[in-house]
């Protein structure tokens, strides 16, 4: 079980680190939380849509966070739930993998409603850069329920054992899921539907799921889960020490 390090300047929380509104304060904000992933050697997650809200300046911000990081050999999983066909998942591949991206992430978030073969160039293109496409397959939020858990199998099921296959076909991870942490569940069933598939394992802290419970689950699914904490540490800030802090807190309920 690996922790990441969410970073979400969303509005609410610069004005709560006293910080501008803007992409400046972005800026800031992200840089205070990569200092602290490299302290401790965590990888990040970037949230895309928060600094997108800021337009072409939130881009530059978030392009400059990710090859800093990356120039600290920190993994960056940017959370971007990407999704289209044909040209137009190449042209998201070309965003966000392989050396001339403007935006060269080691691990991209897409969705599949058009199909799973429809993000093929980006997991083509991930598998090439040596990266990773992680799918959302069963989300932390109440509202995709209805439509991930329809049909027998059900449709997240369904995709789980696409991305089994696929990794099989490159012999490796190049895919990963996106299976909610609250989804105890469904967690469980992860080991028969894929188990070669990483997880990435959003909900825990504000969206409520138990760490304590999440400890309990079998040593071989623990050791793909990464779980990425964004509120639960960033709400400690602006300090840094209280941002350690509140780091140290989790990386000692995991260990």
């Amino acid at each position: 079980m690996k922790l990441c390090i969410g970073i979400d300047p969303s509005l609410s929380i610069l004005q709560a680190w006293g910080l501008p509104q803007t992409a400046e304060g972005a800026a800031s904000f992200a840089a205070t939380l990569l200092d602290l992933a490299d302290s401790h050697r965590l990888p990040i997650k970037p949230q895309v849509a928060y600094f997108e809200q800021f337009g072409p300046a939130g881009f530059q911000v978030l392009a400059e966070i990710i090859a800093q990081a990356r120039q600290r050999d920190i993994w960056v999983l940017a959370d971007a739930k990407r999704t289209d066909i044909g040209s137009t998942s190449a042209a998201y591949a070309r965003a966000w993998f392989g050396p001339s991206a403007a935006m060269r992430a080691n691990a991209l978030t897409a969705t599949a409603y058009m199909g799973l073969g429809a993000i093929m160039p980006m997991i083509e293109a991930a598998a090439e850069d040596g990266g990773q496409v992680f799918v959302v397959a069963r989300s932390s939020n109440p509202e995709g329920e209805a439509l991930q858990t329809t049909g027998r199998p059900a449709v997240w099921e369904t995709l789980m054992t696409e991305l089994e296959v696929v990794n099989q076909r490159f012999g490796a991870p190049v895919t990963g899921a996106v299976v909610g942490a609250t989804q105890a569940k469904e967690l469980h069933l992860c080991n028969d539907l894929a188990p070669n598939v990483p997880l990435l394992c959003p909900g825990v802290g504000a969206q409520g799921a138990d760490l304590a419970n999440l400890i309990k689950l079998p040593s071989d699914l623990k050791a793909r889960m990464i779980l990425p904490i964004s509120r639960g540490i960033a709400k400690a800030g602006p300090s840094a020490g209280a941002l350690k802090a509140a780091l140290t807190g989790y990386l000692g309920d995991i260990r």
